[in-house]
């Protein structure tokens, strides 16, 4: 299970990344084209918008996945872990709900634009709005097993809190932890050597 998750976000980058690059080429293609030959490709626009919309909403579920959504954390983390844990409750089913919404809505959008193809390129418009769906359903399974473990006890104190208000506080804990961690590998190190020198004396 394990491996298909990891295959499914990777996946996901590598959409994210070609997404881009197919973006790049098509603005600056474009660009060039028309300054220096007085053409252009006629889809360019609407095609980099509709990417631009995949791009954001697929980098958003591998966001989520890797809690590198910011937020305002300054109360939670102030309050004892009873307290976060309940917070973080209410937050994920608040997510929940509004996943569903965004799904449901975007499921419809995508039914009634299926059949209306787009001036430029001629696809249909219901992938444009067919990422929402995708968007919906990998974040809903996401934010359901973040809840299970939540209220089955399986998350640590320090993933209780969830989001960062920066991320140069986040990579300053990361730091910290870091630190932390490679002291306390020192000092058990450390901690057998002394012993049969005192030992000889």
């Amino acid at each position: 299970m394990n491996m298909i998750v990891e295959g499914y976000f990777k996946l996901l980058k590598i959409l994210i990344a070609l997404f881009l690059a197919i973006m790049v080429v098509l603005v600056f293609g474009n660009v060039v084209l028309r300054y220096a030959f007085n053409s252009g490709i006629t889809v360019s626009e609407e095609l980099s918008r509709w990417l631009f919309v995949w791009l954001t909403f697929l980098g958003a579920i591998v966001a989520l996945r890797a809690r590198g959504h910011l937020g305002v954390d300054t109360l939670v983390k102030r309050l004892p872990n009873v307290g976060k844990r309940a917070c973080l409750i209410v937050s994920q089913v608040l997510m929940l709900y509004a996943t569903w919404l965004l799904l449901q809505g975007s499921w419809e959008q995508t039914l009634i634009n299926w059949d209306v193809a787009a001036p430029a390129s001629g696809l249909s418009t219901g992938w444009f709005y067919g990422v929402g769906v995708v968007f919906g359903i990998s974040t809903g399974l996401i934010l359901l097993a973040d809840l299970y473990r939540t209220v089955t006890g399986k998350l640590s104190d320090e993933e209780l809190v969830m989001v960062k208000e920066s991320e140069e506080q986040e990579e300053l804990e990361a730091l910290q932890h870091e630190l932390a961690e490679r002291d306390r590998r020192e000092s058990e190190l450390a901690t057998p050597a002394a012993g049969p020198r005192r030992a000889q004396s």
